[in-house]
């Protein structure tokens, strides 16, 4: 109920400042499990898929979010489940695991579960290479992947601001990609990195983006 409130008034506020164009949204298919394979330019992202996205999309977010005292955090806890945050721990080894299972669980559900395959926000403007999470999920639950490729976010919330800024934001939804050829095959480290390749080429298209073949890397951090 909250959620669809949530659509009902952001929805139009956000279409009104930010403009934003929005094409091949009804490739989202309508019912059953789907995996949305998003690129990662800005901390609005999650936001702007939430609210163009036909079907209520599931993210992960921080367990801490979810547990904060008084209104406020009452108030952000209900926020985030309404824009359909799932709760997840972080910062110890389980931690990616527990990750995986809360999108299993999803899939499971028949729902939509958003994941960014690159782990992180590109700080560079490229797209980077994908972790296998993305495959794993789609292998081990016959879920269908939508690629979606968003443009301009990073123009409304540019690293260290804030707050959001009017920008013109658009949003490309790919082809369905279906791998189901791969049934009973999601327990081969070459299986789901020629998935999670097939994934990123799918949003390298999309989005116009560079490619680079290493994994994403915070200023100062080495690499693996």
């Amino acid at each position: 109920m909250l959620h669809t409130l949530i659509r009902l008034t952001l929805a139009p506020l956000a279409r009104l400042i930010y403009r934003p164009e929005v094409s091949g949204a009804e490739r989202v298919p309508a019912t059953g499990p789907v995996v949305l394979a998003a690129n990662h330019r800005a901390a609005v992202d999650t936001a702007v898929l939430s609210l163009v996205t036909p079907r209520r999309v599931r993210f992960l977010g921080k367990a801490e979010y979810f547990t904060g005292r008084g209104l406020r955090g009452r108030a952000m806890a209900a926020l985030l489940g309404a824009l359909g945050y799932v709760p997840v721990r972080r910062g110890d080894a389980k931690a990616g695991l527990a990750a995986l299972e809360e999108g299993r669980r999803v899939l499971a559900a028949g729902e939509v579960f958003g994941i960014y395959p690159e782990g992180t926000r590109s700080l560079d403007g490229r797209l980077h290479r994908g972790h296998t999470g993305v495959a794993a999920l789609a292998l081990a639950t016959g879920a269908k992947v939508v690629p979606v490729a968003l443009h301009g976010t990073e123009r409304v919330q540019p690293v260290g601001a804030r707050l959001p800024r009017p920008a013109r934001v658009r949003v490309c939804f790919g082809e369905p990609l279906d791998f189901s050829r791969y049934a009973g095959l999601e327990s081969s480290q070459a299986i789901r990195r020629g998935v999670t390749d097939e994934i990123m080429y799918a949003l390298m298209e999309l989005s116009g983006q560079e490619y680079v073949d290493h994994y994403h890397r915070l200023p100062g951090e080495a690499a693996a």
